[in-house]
C-alpha cells in the first residue's frame, strides 16, 4: 500500500490499514510527515499564514507531543492496563498514532470564513476517533472502551505537557525578542 493510500485509509478509520502501519517498521517516517502536515494545516487554519512563529511552535510542540504520547501510551497501555494479548513497542505506537493525525490535514480549512471553525472542530474530533482505533490496534486490545480510557489518560497527560512546553517556547521566544 502506498503512503497516500495509508493516509486515506487511516482517515477512513480502516482497522486493516492501522494493522499494516503497526507492522511496517519503515512507516515511521511517513507517520512523521503526517504529524508535521497535520499540525502545519492546523496552524495555518488558525492563523491563515505559514510564516508565523505560532505555526512553527505548534509543529515543534506537536513533534514533541507525538513522541511523548507514544511513550506514555506504551507505559499506560502495556504496563498499567494491558489485556492478556497486549504486545507492542514504542515504534508501533509512533506509527499508528502518527497516522491517526491524517484527518487533521483538513484543519487547514479552519481559515474559511463561517464554516472554518466547524471544519476545524470536526476534523479534530475525527482525529481523536482515529487515535482510539490506532491505540486499540497497536496495543492489541479487544476492548475499544479500554483504548478510550488509555487515550483519555495519556491525552490529559499530553495536555499538561503541551501547556508546559508551550509556555516554555513562548517564554523563550519572548526572551529572544528582548
Amino acid at each position: 500500500m502506498t503512503f497516500p493510500q495509508r493516509a486515506i485509509g487511516a482517515a477512513r478509520l480502516e482497522v486493516s490499514v492501522f494493522e499494516e502501519i503497526e507492522a511496517d517498521r519503515t512507516a515511521t517516517g511517513q507517520a512523521l510527515i503526517i504529524v508535521v502536515a497535520s499540525n502545519l494545516a492546523a496552524g495555518i487554519g488558525l492563523t491563515s499564514s505559514l510564516y508565523t512563529a505560532p505555526v512553527l511552535h505548534r509543529v515543534m510542540l506537536a513533534l514533541l507531543l507525538w513522541v511523548f504520547w507514544a511513550i506514555s501510551t506504551y507505559v499506560v497501555g502495556k504496563y498499567l492496563m494491558p489485556e492478556p494479548q497486549t504486545e507492542t513497542n514504542v515504534g508501533e505506537l509512533l506509527r499508528t498514532i502518527g497516522f491517526a493525525a491524517s484527518p487533521g490535514i483538513l484543519r487547514i480549512f479552519g481559515m474559511v470564513p463561517v464554516i472554518g471553525g466547524t471544519i476545524y472542530v470536526m476534523s479534530t474530533v475525527w482525529m481523536l476517533v482515529a487515535m482510539v482505533i490506532a491505540i486499540r490496534q497497536a496495543l492489541d486490545y479487544k476492548s475499544t472502551a479500554r483504548a478510550v480510557v488509555v487515550c483519555l489518560i495519556t491525552g490529559m497527560i499530553g495536555v499538561i505537557m503541551a501547556a508546559l512546553i508551550g509556555a516554555l517556547l513562548l517564554f523563550a521566544a519572548e526572551e529572544v525578542v528582548f
